[in-house]
């Protein structure tokens, strides 16, 4: 199973810049277009794994609330991928 992971606390400045830029380019977009892309072009099995993940929700204010509520309906609908928030 391939691992996703993303760390709320960043561990360092590069790699915080680095989510940081991911998140916003995936709201940028569009959280739906997001969804379709884990949901059908997303080849399984696959793990979502953010550490620290609370430490994100301050940066990401409304967003974290949605991206958490996606990645909850990603995992109840395909069987082959887990989401870890831990």
């Amino acid at each position: 199973m391939r691992t996703v992971l993303l760390d709320g606390d960043c561990g360092g400045a590069e790699a915080c810049r680095r989510l940081g830029v991911h998140l916003e380019v995936a709201t940028a977009i569009n959280l739906d277009a997001l969804w379709d892309v884990l949901r059908t072009d997303a080849r399984g099995p696959f793990e979502i794994v953010w550490r620290d993940h609370a430490a994100a929700q301050a940066r990401l204010g409304p967003e974290y609330d949605r991206l958490v509520a996606l990645f909850a309906r990603l995992a109840a609908e395909r069987r082959d991928v887990r989401v870890t928030l831990a």
